[in-house]
């Protein structure tokens, strides 16, 4: 198994199971929090935040990092010894077949007034990227924003909802490991790792000499990395000014030490956006 792999692995062992490991115990009355020797920590699906020390995280390594105060390495070889995969269970899952939701253009001014009056994008930009199809309404009317692979072929999608329901999500079977979204930038001398597509979209508004792309989340170690760092540019990692964003670039430099940090002076990108429009 590759290493990738492996701490793909690791990273979705169940948070409980690695409170339990550390002799934590779980509250009577609120089964998603637990009393550990840091003080109360909540979990939510894979993210966890320990509420006293105003420190969160996501995934079972950045909890085995805050739980036992450990670097990366070794939270990795901690849960190795605690949590070892049996040789039958290494082969990886089918992949679900990739569901793009069908184009709707009766939507799309809902998506262009969402994204340039709430999220400060300019109108340009904004139709440049529907021209090119890397973005596009559907019949919800959230903004759909294609994840692209080899040969700019569609392998995942960013669900935007731009209604009074704001949310954000996948497209079924989508595969961010086979490639991202990004802001095309044919000269650019630099790039930088986002969070989301907006993310990526505003950092390029800012940076735009710079091949803006996203990560489709927080995640230390995409599979595409590796081939984009081969390039020789200078990468950078733009993810969130919070604890995740900082955890995760943490662990992203400890894997690829070519790598910088460089951390929005907002939350994230887009507030920084926004505040400059303002």
């Amino acid at each position: 198994m590759m290493f990738g792999d492996r701490l793909d692995q690791l990273r979705r062992v169940p948070l409980a199971a690695v409170l339990q490991e550390t002799g934590a115990q779980r509250d009577r009355y609120d089964k998603g929090r637990w009393q550990t020797r840091k003080g109360a920590i909540s979990i939510t699906g894979m993210k966890f935040m320990n509420w006293h020390q105003s420190h969160g995280g996501g995934g079972a390594i950045d909890l085995a990092m805050h739980l036992n105060d450990l670097e990366f390495k070794a939270a990795v070889a901690w849960l190795q010894r605690h949590f070892p995969v049996p040789p039958d269970s290494t082969r990886p899952p089918a992949p679900r077949r990739l569901t793009l939701p069908p184009p709707d253009r009766s939507q799309l001014p809902a998506v262009k007034h969402y994204l340039v009056h709430d999220r400060a994008i300019t109108p340009a930009l904004t139709d440049s990227l529907i021209a090119s199809g890397k973005l596009y309404a559907d019949r919800r009317g959230n903004a759909v924003f294609l994840l692209l692979g080899k040969e700019n072929t569609p392998v995942g999608a960013e669900l935007r909802g731009t209604g009074p329901q704001r949310w954000r999500g996948m497209a079924p079977g989508s595969q961010k490991d086979l490639g991202y979204f990004s802001v095309p930038a044919p000269n650019a001398t630099m790039v930088i790792l986002c969070e989301s597509a907006i993310d990526a979209i505003s950092c390029w508004l800012l940076h735009s000499a710079s091949l803006c792309l996203s990560t489709s989340g927080a995640r230390p170690s995409p599979r595409w990395l590796p081939a984009l760092l081969s390039r020789g540019l200078a990468v950078y990692c733009g993810f969130d000014s919070d604890a995740t964003g900082d955890a995760m670039a943490e662990q992203m430099i400890a894997l690829h030490p070519s790598l910088r940090r460089l951390r929005p002076s907002q939350h994230d990108w887009n507030d920084l956006l926004k505040s400059r429009s303002a």
